[in-house]
């Protein structure tokens, strides 16, 4: 079961949700910034942090417990994906399913549009 909201440009499963709103609580944020960068070993890659401050171009998506920022530049490349946050043998982390992407690398933390 997600959190999944047709009219949101950036979905939230229930795991990532979850994971946000505990690390919001404890470090008094309350807003978490997902945007798109150059780099990683397809061409672009995805990055993640908690941030006080709001920009003027950012999409702001509300959710109960805290706000998620999508930068205009990112906007396009994350329109539509949904965040995830797994945890498995590798580790625990945030991991995006985007419908833009053409390829990605075996990681799945970068990706070509």
């Amino acid at each position: 079961m997600t959190t999944e909201n047709i009219i949101k440009s950036l979905n939230l499963t229930d795991s990532a949700a979850h994971r946000i709103a505990s690390v919001i609580s404890s470090e008094k944020k309350s807003q978490f910034r997902v945007y798109v960068t150059g780099g990683g070993c397809s061409g672009f890659q995805y990055g993640f942090k908690f941030d006080d401050e709001i920009a003027f171009d950012d999409e702001v998506i509300d959710y109960k417990d805290f706000s998620v920022l999508l930068d205009s530049l990112s906007y396009p490349y994350l329109y539509g994906s949904t965040l995830d946050y797994v945890e498995d043998l590798s580790g625990a982390k945030f991991v995006i399913n985007n419908p833009n992407a053409k390829t990605t690398c075996g990681c799945g933390e970068s990706f070509t549009i």
